[in-house]
Order: C-alpha cells, then sequence, then structure tokens
C-alpha cells in the first residue's frame, strides 16, 4: 500500500529524492496517478505554505519543497497522459513586463498541474501586448500575472484593459499575485481574483471555474 503520509512528509522536509521514490513505489503499486497528487502532494505543498505564513518556513525552504513537489509530479505526468486523463481548465501564467522573478509563478505552475490542470508558462518580462497574443493563441480559461516589484504593478492594469480593448476580457477570468500585490490592488485594476500564495491561487482558479 502507498505510504501517502511519508510522501507528503517528504515534500515537507524538501527531500526530492525520497519524493521520486515513493513517488515512483505508489506507482508501481498501481496507485492513481491522481490520487498521488490530491493524497500526499498537494496536502504536504499546503503544510509547506501555511509553514511560510507561520515564519517557520522562509523562501528558501519552500524553494526546496517545490522542488520535491515538482519532481515527484514529473514521475506522475506521463502516467497522467497514458490514461488519457483530461485538464481541468487552461491556465496562462506569466511574470509581468519589467520583472524577472520566476519563483512564484514556477511554484504556482507546479501545482496547478499537480491539482489537474493544463498550464501554459509565459515566463518573465512578459508585456501587455504579449499577454493579448498568448490569449488567442491559448484560449485560456484563466489567466495569472506575477510581480515582485511595485514599479510593474501598473502592467497588470494594462493588460486587463488591453484584453478588454481586443475584446477577449470577458472570454478569461484574470487573476493576480505577489509580494507586492494585495485584494484591495486586485478590485481597483478589475482582477476576477487574488492569490496569496500559491496554495491560494490553487484554490482561486477552481473557485472562479467552479471545478
Amino acid at each position: 500500500m502507498a505510504d501517502f503520509e511519508a510522501l507528503k512528509n517528504s515534500v515537507i522536509d524538501m527531500d526530492p529524492d525520497r519524493a521520486v521514490e515513493l513517488t515512483q513505489s505508489a506507482v508501481a503499486q498501481g496507485v492513481a496517478p491522481l490520487d498521488i497528487v490530491n493524497m500526499a502532494l498537494i496536502p504536504g505543498i499546503d503544510v509547506v505554505g501555511q509553514k511560510f505564513r507561520d515564519f517557520e518556513y522562509f523562501l528558501p525552504e519552500v524553494i526546496m519543497a517545490a522542488k520535491a513537489f515538482k519532481a515527484a509530479f514529473e514521475v506522475i505526468l506521463p502516467h497522467l497522459n497514458e490514461a488519457g486523463y483530461e485538464p481541468k481548465g487552461r491556465v496562462l501564467i506569466g511574470t509581468v513586463s519589467g520583472d524577472n522573478h520566476d519563483i512564484g509563478k514556477n511554484i504556482v505552475i507546479a501545482l496547478l498541474q499537480g491539482s489537474g490542470y493544463e498550464v501554459h508558462d509565459a515566463g518573465v518580462d512578459v508585456s501587455a501586448q504579449r499577454f493579448v497574443e498568448l490569449v488567442r493563441d491559448i484560449k485560456p480559461h484563466v489567466v495569472g500575472m506575477s510581480a515582485l516589484l511595485t514599479t510593474t504593478m501598473a502592467v497588470m492594469r494594462d493588460t486587463i484593459a488591453e484584453l478588454s480593448g481586443a475584446g477577449l476580457r470577458d472570454s478569461v477570468k484574470v487573476i493576480v499575485g505577489g509580494s507586492c500585490v494585495n485584494p484591495e490592488f486586485a478590485q481597483k485594476i478589475g482582477a476576477d481574483g487574488y492569490g496569496e500564495d500559491a496554495s491560494e491561487a490553487v484554490k482561486l482558479v477552481d473557485r472562479l471555474l467552479a471545478v
């Protein structure tokens, strides 16, 4: 029987090698890939998020835990594809123009993928115009924008305005996040929601898409 608790703890303990070993064992035992994600990996990263909020973990620990999560998820992903797995929704996410930080964005991507979403990474330093182009091409259900610099927050507002001008705003939900962003700012610029951290971002996407 798969040891979900040990796998969960391998994420919390920031141990990617152990996470991979336990995930491979669970797959070999025939455990459903999404059960591994939902019963071990996501609960583990949720604990990490809480520890970060409680100042027990700091950014280096969060990064290492996310690496353990991602390493385990990469073991599962081929099995999801083989099973003809249908994603819960399509998400486009990027760090806005003028900002090259990607750690938080990458953690959100890993959690969204682990939660069953098809995620397209726009990268960093993404302009409002580029977001519009990608929305046209990819047709996501949700667009996520990240910013860590206060000087780049205005790009989030500009992107929403560009989406509206292109007639695309009503076709997507827009969420924002990053250390310089808060719920009041999200509401002010017309975003559909704000994610305080990676775990909350996933819950927000679930709520917006009613899945």
